[in-house]
């Protein structure tokens, strides 16, 4: 707050002050009052008038410079009634009542709203649950009746079990720390329910898996991290390269302070203007308009799900040639030493 903005702001106080001393001056005048009389009026009125006035710029200076750094200060800019105190003004109290007023009913629609959306999130979890069972029985159907199998039934029902999948767990990503079990995991365990799981698809693509993880073993969420590196394969597997000898490859390294996952594959490639963009929200890119099947949400996911557990993830590429997807996780010094 500054001073020469609060003067004009309140100019007509000061010119109605004046206004009133001039008066008081002529009318000491007319009853024929001395001189120095006068002047010791004028010096007492006007010296009490800058007193209030630096008194009141003080206390407004104080409470709104308080109030606007504790505003940039936040986040979340709705809590600012929560740090400051109620001025000791009239035009300041009635600022606070208002804005303590606004928070409140803010605070309720939110509320409101977030149940929704609970509520919401619950029957689109309870509906992919019982979805995925009919899914389950005509898969288990398909493998005991190989004369009722067909490749192109196999890689619907493949798609539209992952796909089924993706929304489950991007329904779970916001609040996916509900779920977590952060243990020691296996990475062979997890490659292999994952290859399992692709069994079908990686055969009739003739796509050689190639694992090489050791008995590493990282801090995470074995069912979370499943599922992200599910889609990784997935990815890999959508996006082959012709007229060559397909293969993804997944190995571990180990450092002093990390494990990194390393899954590579020789397809398509990703454009280098493309590669920074792949983890954005429904990004498709170049690839995405020679796959019908690209929603540019299957790596969205997997990033949010690996921010939420610590992990990081990068992917580096090059056109016609490979992709290797990358997954670091960080050591816990505490487990090490208690080992």
């Amino acid at each position: 707050m500054k001073l020469n903005k609060y003067l004009r702001n309140n100019y007509l106080i000061i010119l109605l002050f004046i206004l009133i001393i001039s008066i008081i001056n002529l009318m000491l005048v007319s009853f024929k009052v001395e001189s120095q009389a006068i002047m010791g009026v004028n010096i007492t009125v006007i010296l009490g008038f800058i007193i209030y006035v630096i008194y009141d710029f003080g206390r407004r200076k104080k409470f709104y410079n308080k109030f606007l750094n504790d505003l940039d200060l936040l986040d979340k800019k709705y809590l600012i009634t929560e740090m400051i105190d109620k001025p000791n003004f009239y035009d300041g109290e009635i600022l606070y009542d208002a804005l303590y007023e606004i928070d409140k009913s803010m605070a309720e629609k939110i509320k409101e709203y977030s149940l929704s959306i609970k509520d919401f999130k619950e029957y689109i979890e309870m509906w992919i649950h019982e979805v995925k069972l009919p899914l389950a029985s005509i898969n288990l159907m398909i493998h005991n009746h190989k004369e009722l199998s067909d490749k192109k039934i196999i890689e619907q029902l493949k798609r539209i079990d992952d796909d089924v999948e993706q929304v489950l767990y991007y329904v779970r990503s916001e609040n996916a720390e509900k779920d977590y079990l952060i243990k020691e995991t296996e990475l062979s365990k997890v490659i292999s329910n994952v290859a399992m799981k692709n069994k079908d698809i990686l055969l009739e693509n003739n796509i050689d898996f190639i694992v090489d993880v050791g008995n590493k073993k990282v801090l995470t969420d074995s069912k979370w991290l499943e599922f992200i590196v599910n889609q990784i394969v997935s990815n890999s597997v959508k996006y082959i390269r012709s007229g060559v000898e397909h293969y993804i490859k997944i190995s571990a390294e180990e450092n002093n302070r990390s494990i990194i996952l390393k899954i590579y594959d020789n397809g398509i490639g990703i454009e280098k203007s493309d590669i920074h963009k792949v983890f954005n929200k429904t990004f498709t890119g170049n690839n995405g308009r020679k796959i019908e099947t690209s929603t540019g949400m299957g790596l969205y996911i997997a990033k949010q799900l690996c921010k939420k557990l610590g992990h990081k993830i990068t992917i580096n590429s090059k056109e016609n040639e490979y992709t290797e997807v990358s997954l670091l996780f960080n050591k816990n010094d505490y487990l090490e030493i208690a080992k």
